[in-house]
């Protein structure tokens, strides 16, 4: 029989709904349940992949191709289960299902109505694609009182009458502040936001309040007292100093203990021994490294957030903290600027999209392959470090890329036609820019000997990719006359997936992006090698 439980948040947006989902997963998990999350998001967007990084942050990619929201990452990270094109729905598919079926005749007439029609839509994406899983963990996205999440609302309210108590609970994440002026942490707010859920029809059953304190038992007290809900139901969530520390947190202030109390489950507690030790390697490392990122939306560093997380776990892997530089690559452009990363012990040139700072990106893999300062080229990154050795070393100094209009030797080209299974996938300039990149996971075949080969241990993977462009193999042989080796490619040969440089200590680009892989328990074996060559280097300075 498969629970479900419902994540709501009040008060304001970034509380953390996504890791108290994730959390609260591993917690489970830990308790020898199967689990299962997933997101709604009341956005009018597909999905998220024509939004600006700025906008909405990372876009995580799964392995069948979906274009997510950062928050399945978290899940992935902390249970290690795969999330799935099921596990992440948004307004634009529920309201773009909900009229093709109108005009298909589906409805028989009726007026297609938010109330059933919508609302029937979202209960069974909530309940789809479900097997043996004991828990399903939904997380509602925005923030209660959005005008655009009251149709989730009213679904989840409508599921848990439903479901019953005995199959469904309902957790509402609020915000508890402190007010310097009066001393004391406010509860009114969260008094508030649950007033809002109820006049929806929905009574929390957990409350999960986020603070910087902890709260005194009179508020706590309080909080139950108003909000309608045991004391023992009133969850402090502070700040902790690693996101790893949040499993350990939740359970010692009784969050799973609740859910299982609710459902009347009896269950051993749960074995957190490798969470500590994540912990432990994060807070007492052996020494630490600086990584030099140049990317283009360094300002909101959720765009970046599987990125900075597979970092940390290459950190781990090697028990050195990681030190992030974030820089923004249009300031490379700039005469003297590159001297920014004379201090850093590797530079890493993330994913992108469009010409603004490329030149700046192009400088530091110059930078890198010059200095002999290791080098990880991600996606976009990797295009630009192929162009910057086809112009300073092949000879081709009009390499450059068609995403930025023609050029004399497009070194980078658009992709128009790859192998996605059994079939073959077909794009042109005129296509939409939503769901037309290579998504998802594909094959790569490594060169046996090569670098990428003894990081990896194996001759064939697969990695999750998010791209337009590719690196044009008509090129590969100057290139490869010129240092810059292609020791990964599609299994068909045509499509350049993995660059190294030769006499270098360590200099690779690659097409996909491993970042999306990385767990801490299961670092990526990219970003443990990268970080360790990191290592090598800071004794070397």
């Amino acid at each position: 029989m498969t629970r479900f439980i419902f994540i709501t948040g009040g008060v304001t947006s970034s509380l953390g709904k996504g890791l108290t989902s994730a959390a609260l997963g591993a917690l489970l998990q830990a308790r020898g349940f199967k689990v299962r999350l997933r997101k709604l998001d009341p956005y009018l967007n597909v999905d998220p992949g024509t939004m600006s990084p700025y906008q909405h942050g990372e876009v995580y990619v799964t392995d069948d191709g979906a274009e997510t929201d950062l928050d399945l990452g978290h899940y992935e990270r902390f249970t290690g289960v795969p999330t799935r094109k099921t596990d992440n729905v948004t307004t634009g598919q529920i309201y773009s299902k909900v009229i093709a079926k109108e005009r298909r005749g589906d409805y028989l007439g009726a007026t297609v109505q938010v109330i059933p029609h919508v609302t029937d839509a979202i209960k069974e994406f909530i309940r789809a694609d479900i097997g043996d899983e004991d828990f399903v963990i939904c997380e509602i996205g925005g923030t209660v009182g959005d005008i655009e999440g009251l149709p989730y609302l009213e679904a989840i309210r409508q599921l848990g009458n439903e479901l019953g108590p005995e199959r469904s609970i309902f957790v509402h994440l609020t915000l508890v502040p402190y007010l310097a002026a009066a001393g004391e942490l406010k509860t009114k707010p969260t008094q508030h936001s649950v007033k809002e859920l109820q006049s929806v029809g929905i009574q929390p059953d957990i409350m999960v309040c986020r603070c910087d304190r902890p709260i005194p038992a009179e508020a706590q007290r309080k909080i139950s007292l108003f909000c309608n809900v045991r004391p023992s139901a009133v969850i402090q969530a502070l700040d902790v100093d690693t996101i790893y520390a949040v499993p350990r947190a939740y359970h010692e202030e009784g969050l799973d203990d609740e859910v299982c109390r609710h459902f009347g489950l009896t269950c051993p507690a749960p074995d957190l021994a490798r969470w500590d030790s994540i912990t432990e390697r994060i807070r007492k490392p052996d020494g630490e490294v600086t990584i030099g990122v140049v990317g283009k939306y360094t300002s909101l560093l959720d765009s970046y957030k599987s990125l900075a997380e597979a970092m940390t776990h290459g950190g781990i892997a090697n028990n050195v903290r990681v030190n992030v530089n974030w820089l923004d690559s249009e300031i490379f452009e700039s005469d003297g600027a590159i001297q920014r990363l004379e201090d850093v012990h590797g530079i890493l040139v993330p994913g992108g999209f469009g010409e603004r700072g490329a030149e700046g990106k192009i400088a530091a893999a110059r930078f890198a392959r010059e200095r002999k300062v290791p080098y990880f080229g991600i996606c976009f990154g990797m295009q630009m470090a192929v162009i910057e050795a086809a112009r300073n070393l092949a000879g081709i100094p009009g390499a450059g890329s068609t995403e930025f209009g023609p050029c004399e030797d497009s070194v980078v080209g658009l992709l128009t036609e790859w192998t996605a299974g059994n079939s073959i996938e077909r794009r042109n300039v005129d296509d939409d820019y939503g769901g037309t990149m290579r998504l998802g996971a594909y094959p790569c075949t490594i060169e046996a000997g090569s670098r990428v080969h003894s990081i990896y241990g194996a001759t064939e993977i697969d990695e999750r990719h998010r791209h337009r462009y590719e690196v044009n193999i008509n090129y590969r042989k100057v290139l490869e006359n010129a240092g810059l080796h292609f020791s990964g490619l599609s299994p068909d040969g045509e499509l350049p997936e993995i660059a190294e440089l030769e006499d270098h200590p360590w200099y690779i680009g690659v097409q996909f992006h491993p970042e999306l892989k990385s767990k801490p328990f299961e670092p990526h074996p990219l970003f443990t090698s990268f970080i360790e060559a990191a290592v090598a280097q800071s004794r070397l300075m």
